[in-house]
């Protein structure tokens, strides 16, 4: 939670204490950036009018950062009316714009959301370390490139071109390995 204002800090805490997730005040986009860099986070609620580094600086910064580029950022503002400034929160790499006064219910089900999508992210990469993360990805990527060779050398065989249903088959087994390709470079396993 990012605000310049101790009441604003106060009332995001009080929204969305009953989450009972760790929640981080801070009071500047440079502590912001600092904590970020140090700990992990769910989501980044960032006001945009801020004495020295503002909200749209301070999410450049953010995404910006290599190690941190990913994380959600919810921007809050005060500054109502002005159709730009939800443009630019967007164009800064931020998920959401919510103009103050915010329903608090609205607020707490969006961090919420991204709290939960955190939670499963951390759960599926502690997973992978326990099973060997990396060398398993490869492990399994090489016995799927196996498969798809050998579906490939079976798809040119005489007796499959020959017969519709026997190629429509290796067709669909084709295609089913297809997605489980996608499936292992989405969860960055080599290609």
């Amino acid at each position: 939670m990012v605000d310049d204002r101790s009441e604003n800090l106060v009332a995001l805490d009080a929204i969305l204490s009953s989450l009972d997730q760790i929640l981080v005040p801070v009071r500047s986009g440079e502590q912001a950036l600092a904590a970020l860099l140090s700990d992990e986070f769910a989501v980044v609620l960032l006001d945009i009018m801020m004495p020295g580094m503002d909200g749209f600086e301070t999410a450049a910064r953010i995404k910006a950062e290599t190690r941190i580029p990913d994380v959600p950022i919810i921007f809050l503002t005060a500054v109502a009316g002005q159709p730009d400034q939800a443009f630019r929160g967007y164009a800064a790499g931020a998920v959401d714009y919510l103009a103050k006064p915010f329903d608090p219910w609205v607020l707490k089900a969006k961090v919420s959301v991204f709290v939960e999508l955190y939670l499963k992210r951390r759960q599926l990469r502690d997973q992978a370390e326990m099973l060997g993360g990396r060398p398993v990805l490869e492990q399994l990527s090489r016995r799927l490139r196996e498969v798809e060779e050998a579906v490939a050398a079976l798809r040119v065989l005489p007796a499959v071109t020959a017969d519709a249903e026997a190629d429509q088959a290796a067709a669909g087994l084709a295609g089913r390995i297809g997605r489980l390709r996608d499936a292992m470079d989405a969860l960055g396993g080599p290609a």
